[in-house]
């Protein structure tokens, strides 16, 4: 079985090598990752399953666009993945990839000032290759950079989001197993809280057992981020459980911790129907899914920070709002 110590050496190479300013996209690909690659992007990426594939029809185009791209990385960590009974091992990174907006993005104009795409990557590393990776990031965050908003005023605060307020996110150095499984455990205890919305208790009671009365939930841009359980269970927790009915049951491909911080992703986690007003828009009475990374901060015995990544452009497409389509085609939002 890999180490976890060498899947994150492994990563850290990758990395190095990839934001290189010459770097060879291709072959530092197929040089770091397994011939049967399977990757997965946010909407218009969506899967692909080649190195080459992903090295020319993502990370080229990102380079042409944002110059001079830097990784402005606030985390990084891994474990084994509780969703195949600790077999696998998953190295984290998330921050934001900051350069020069000098040409278009999926259709985004640029700006020519600076620029940052909030990310999140998983990669499972097997034998000393990447053999599969989720690597989702907030394209509407970009968009607000250069003045586009294509929904109506959010429910929470549109910011260029920190890392964490401790400033020990980059777990490069083996950790205590223990602390991991604690983080893990709590996570746990609060997917069994509120992942159904079926709880017993009134919403701000329900979170108070496994969140801190100070929480940070930094949520995607439409959305925005809050602060204390008393505003993000009414600027989020509370608006999004109104709005959907029909929620399936959560599903996970990975789930781990190191240390304090742990976190997960679905493809989809879940779906559900809107069947009430969200984001400033109306109900559709469609069922649409949700991909969904969460990055958590442990802080004793409760989760103090936590950091989402939806990929709010696939939701809204199935509801029948293509945003990027508009962009294209020069439409009103």
């Amino acid at each position: 079985m890999t180490s976890i110590q060498a899947a994150k050496d492994l990563v850290r190479s990758f990395y190095a090598e990839l934001d290189a300013p010459d770097a060879k996209l291709t072959a530092v690909m197929e040089r770091h990752c397994a011939a049967d690659y399977t990757w997965r992007g946010f909407h218009p990426f969506n899967e692909m399953t080649r190195p080459a594939e992903v090295a020319q029809g993502f990370w080229a185009p990102l380079r042409n666009s944002l110059t001079s791209l830097q990784r402005r990385e606030d985390i990084f960590f891994a474990g084994h993945n509780q969703m195949d009974d600790f077999n696998s091992v998953w190295v984290v990174s998330m921050g934001h990839l900051m350069g020069l907006f000098d040409q278009p993005f999926c259709h985004i104009p640029p700006s020519d000032k600076i620029a940052m795409l909030r990310y999140c990557e998983f990669n499972r590393v097997v034998e000393g290759q990447i053999v599969e990776t989720a690597m989702y990031f907030d394209l509407l965050h970009l968009m607000a950079q250069v003045g586009i908003v294509p929904f109506p005023k959010q429910t929470a605060a549109q910011l260029v989001q920190p890392g964490p307020m401790t400033h020990d996110g980059l777990l490069f150095t083996p950790q205590p197993e223990q602390t991991g499984k604690e983080t893990l455990d709590l996570i746990n205890r609060m997917i069994g809280d509120i992942g159904q919305w079926k709880g017993d208790l009134p919403l701000e009671e329900e979170l108070r057992q496994t969140w801190a009365e100070d929480m940070l939930w930094w949520g995607p841009t439409g959305i925005g981020a809050s602060f204390t359980i008393e505003r993000y269970a009414k600027q989020h927790s509370g608006p999004f459980r109104a709005a959907f009915t029909d929620r399936s049951k959560t599903a996970h491909i990975a789930r781990l911790a190191e240390g304090a911080y742990g976190g997960f992703f679905g493809w989809p986690n879940f779906s559900a129907r809107l069947s009430a007003d969200f984001m400033g828009m109306p109900a559709t009475g469609k069922v649409g899914e949700f991909r969904v990374i969460d990055i958590y901060r442990r802080a004793g015995d409760k989760l103090a920070e936590n950091w989402i990544f939806i990929d709010l452009l696939h939701f809204w497409k199935s509801q029948g709002l293509d945003i990027l389509a508009k962009l294209e085609t020069g439409e009103p939002l």
